[in-house]
């Protein structure tokens, strides 16, 4: 699911859990996170959004989270941020910090 900043507030009030991540398709590491997020969002897709903000798009959206390096993922429940990975890391970090939310 894309992520911007006309349709964030729809998101957060789903009342499901939300997994961000901020990226552009310039950036190296961002694409070795892609496949993971896109995957995550078939496995848990039922239980909680999982998108993509692109942060030359999403400019609101990457000021409000403060995110300054990409990518960064954000881990939102309850409308509030309970987690973050700032850069590239493995499925395993980012599925054990979702399963956390939900």
């Amino acid at each position: 699911m894309i992520i911007n900043d006309d349709n964030f507030n729809n998101v957060i009030e789903s009342g499901k859990p939300v997994v961000i991540d901020f990226w552009a398709t310039w950036c190296g590491p961002c694409r070795m996170v892609s496949p993971i997020i896109e995957e995550l969002e078939q496995t848990y897709g039922d239980r909680a959004i999982v998108g993509k903000a692109d942060v030359e798009e999403a400019t609101e959206l990457t000021a409000q989270f403060g995110v300054r390096n990409i990518p960064t993922v954000v881990f939102i429940k309850d409308g509030k941020v309970v987690d973050k990975v700032v850069g590239a890391a493995g499925k395993d970090v980012f599925e054990t910090k979702l399963k956390a939310i939900l």
